[in-house]
C-alpha cells in the first residue's frame, strides 16, 4: 500500500491534510484578488477626483493602445516568422530558425533605454541624418510607436515559438491535399494552417499581452503613464496605498478581459502535436523574394538582439568595467540569494501541486490547483499591493490584539510570497510533465518486485522528476532576477538587486552605468532560451 499510496490514483470521500494544504496554497495565491477588491470599501474619492481630472483617460487610453498596438505587432511578426521559419528555404533559415528566439532573454526595460539612447534626438541615428541631411532637425522619440516597437520586438518570441510547433507538426501532406484542392501556397496559409495553429497562436498571444500589461520599466523609461506606473506613483508619492490597490484592480480587470478574449480566440479549437508527423515541405521561392526573406528576418534579430546586446557590450568595455566593485557584487549576490530561496520554495510548492494532482481525485483539488497557478497572470505590481495590503492587516490584527510590533511588513517574507505566488504556474508545468513521465505500470512493477516506498522513490521518482524539477529551478531563478515592479515596490531597505539598479540608473539617465547590471540579466537569461532551443529542436 505504500508503494500503492506514492502513484496510484486514489479516490477521497473527504479532503486529507495535503488536499487542505493545496486549498491553503490556493487561498494565498488569490488572497491579494479578494483583498483588492475589499479595497474599493474605502473612500478615496478625492484621489479619484484627481486622477480623473488629470491622467485617468490618459491612463486607460494608453492602456488600450499598448495592448492593442503590441497585440498585432507581436502577432505579425510571430506569425510571419514562424511561417517562414517553418515552411520557406531561404539563406539562413537554420540559423533564423533558433536566433529569433534570443529576445526572450532580453529584459523590456533593457532593450527600451538602449533603443532610447540610439534613437533619441542626441544619439547615434539622428546624429548622422542631421550631418547628412541639413534639413533634418529632429527630437524626442519618447513617443507611443516606440514603446509599442519595443515591447512588440521583446514579446513576439511567445507567439513565433508556439506558432512555429503549431506549422511544423502540420506536416507536408496537410499542405499537400490543400494544392490538390487548388489552392495556392498562399491561400492555403490563410485557409488550412493559419485556422490550425489558432489554439497557439492565441496562447502565444495572450502571454505576450500579460508580460504588455505587467510591464513597469519599459513604460517608465519612456515615461509612458500607465496603470503600472500610477500604481508606483500612488504608492510612493502620494503615499495612498489603498488608492493604489484600487488601481491594481482596474489592472487586474485588463488582465482577465485579455484571459476571456485569448479563450475566445481558441474557440472550440485544440492544439495537439501529432506524434510522427512528417516534416513540412519547405517551398524555395524566387531568389528576390529568398533574399528579402532574410533581409526581414535579420532586421527583426539585429533591433531585437544583436544591436541591444552590441551596444550594452560597447558599454561596458568602454567605462562599466569600473562598476566591477563591491557594490556590484553586492547586487549580485542580494539578486542570487532571493532568486535562489523563491526558486527553492516554488518548486518545493510545486512538488506539492504535481504530487496532490497525481495521486488524489477529489472534486477540491483540480479546483484548488487552477487556483494555486493563476498568479503568472497577475502583474507584480498588482500582487506588491495586494501582499503589502495583506500583511498590514495582519500586522494590524496582531498588535490590537496581542500587542506586538510589526512582523510582516518591511521583511523579505512579502517579497518572497510575492516571488511565489507570482512564479507558482512557471515551475508548476515542467514540474507536471515530470510526474506524468511517472506511470502507474512502473509503480506496480515496483510493488510486484517488492520494492518499498524509499526505493520506489529513490530509483523511479527521483531519475523521472529530476529533469523537470531542475528546469523549473532554472525558470523561475532566471525569472526572478528580472523581476522589477514587485522587488522595487516591496524589497527591505538595503536589497537592491540588478533589476532595481537598472531601473535606478536609468531614471537618471545613466545609461552607460546600467549596462553592466543589464548585461548580466541578458546573459543569464540565455539559459532558459537556451533550454527552449532544445526541446524545439528535439520536437
Amino acid at each position: 500500500m505504500g508503494v500503492l499510496a506514492l502513484g496510484r490514483p486514489r479516490r477521497l470521500r473527504r479532503p486529507d491534510a495535503l488536499v487542505l494544504l493545496t486549498l491553503a496554497l490556493s487561498a494565498m495565491v488569490l488572497m491579494p484578488i479578494a483583498v483588492l477588491a475589499l479595497s474599493w470599501l474605502g473612500n478615496e474619492s478625492q484621489i479619484w477626483r484627481h486622477l480623473a481630472d488629470t491622467v485617468l483617460l490618459d491612463l486607460v487610453l494608453n492602456t488600450l493602445l499598448l495592448v492593442v498596438g503590441v497585440g498585432v505587432g507581436v502577432l505579425v511578426l510571430g506569425v510571419s516568422l514562424a511561417w517562414m521559419v517553418s515552411t520557406l528555404d531561404f539563406p539562413g533559415r537554420r540559423f533564423f530558425d533558433w536566433a529569433l528566439l534570443l529576445p526572450l532573454a532580453v529584459p523590456a526595460y533593457v532593450l527600451a533605454f538602449v533603443a532610447l539612447d540610439i534613437l533619441d534626438f542626441s544619439g547615434p541615428v539622428q546624429s548622422v541624418l542631421r550631418q547628412a541631411i541639413p534639413a533634418f532637425e529632429g527630437g524626442s522619440v519618447r513617443r507611443p510607436w516606440l514603446v509599442v516597437v519595443t515591447l512588440s520586438l521583446v514579446f513576439y518570441p511567445y507567439v513565433y515559438m508556439l506558432a512555429r510547433a503549431a506549422f511544423m507538426v502540420q506536416g507536408r501532406a496537410l499542405m499537400d491535399q490543400a494544392r490538390i484542392l487548388g489552392l495556392g501556397p498562399y491561400a492555403a496559409f490563410w485557409r488550412v494552417a493559419l485556422p490550425m495553429a489558432r489554439p497557439a497562436i492565441a496562447a502565444g498571444l495572450a502571454l505576450a499581452l500579460m508580460e504588455t500589461l505587467a510591464d513597469f520599466g519599459a513604460v517608465a523609461v519612456f515615461n509612458y503613464d500607465t496603470f503600472t506606473t500610477a500604481i508606483y506613483k500612488s504608492w510612493y508619492h502620494l503615499r495612498n496605498l489603498n488608492a493604489a490597490a484600487q488601481l491594481a484592480s482596474l489592472l487586474l480587470l485588463f488582465v482577465l478581459v485579455t484571459l476571456v478574449l485569448e479563450r475566445m480566440g481558441r474557440g472550440r479549437a485544440r492544439f495537439e502535436q501529432q506524434q510522427g508527423a512528417h516534416r513540412p515541405h519547405r517551398v524555395r521561392p524566387g531568389s528576390v523574394q529568398r533574399w528579402l526573406l532574410t533581409g526581414y528576418a535579420s532586421v527583426i534579430f539585429l533591433a531585437a538582439f544583436a544591436i541591444p546586446v552590441g551596444r550594452l557590450l560597447f558599454w561596458v568595455v568602454d567605462s562599466a568595467w569600473l562598476d566591477l566593485d563591491s557594490r556590484y557584487w553586492g547586487l549580485v549576490t542580494r539578486t542570487l540569494l532571493l532568486a535562489t530561496g523563491a526558486a527553492l520554495a516554488t518548486v518545493t510548492l510545486a512538488l506539492l501541486l504535481g504530487y496532490v494532482r497525481r495521486t488524489r481525485i477529489h472534486r477540491m483539488v483540480h479546483a484548488a490547483v487552477r487556483g494555486a497557478t493563476v498568479g503568472y497572470a497577475m502583474p507584480g505590481s498588482v500582487l506588491a499591493v495586494g501582499i503589502m495590503l495583506s500583511f498590514a492587516a495582519v500586522d494590524h490584527w496582531l498588535g490590537s490584539t496581542f500587542g506586538l510590533r510589526p512582523v510582516l511588513m518591511g521583511g523579505l517574507l512579502a517579497l518572497m510570497v510575492a516571488y511565489v505566488v507570482r512564479f507558482l504556474a512557471v515551475a508548476y508545468g515542467p514540474v507536471e510533465s515530470s510526474f506524468e513521465r511517472v506511470r502507474p505500470r512502473l509503480i506496480d512493477a515496483a510493488r510486484t518486485l517488492g520494492a518499498t516506498p524509499a526505493e520506489a522513490v529513490r530509483r523511479i521518482y527521483l531519475p523521472l522528476l529530476t529533469p523537470g524539477v531542475l528546469t523549473a529551478l532554472l525558470l523561475v531563478l532566471i525569472d526572478v532576477m528580472k523581476e522589477m515592479p514587485a522587488t522595487l515596490l516591496l524589497r527591505p531597505f538595503g536589497w537592491d538587486t540588478l533589476a532595481v539598479r537598472v531601473y535606478e540608473m536609468t531614471t537618471e539617465g545613466e545609461w552607460a552605468r546600467a549596462a553592466l547590471p543589464s548585461l548580466t540579466l541578458v546573459l543569464v537569461g540565455l539559459l532558459p532560451v537556451y533550454l527552449l532551443m532544445r526541446r524545439t529542436r528535439a520536437h
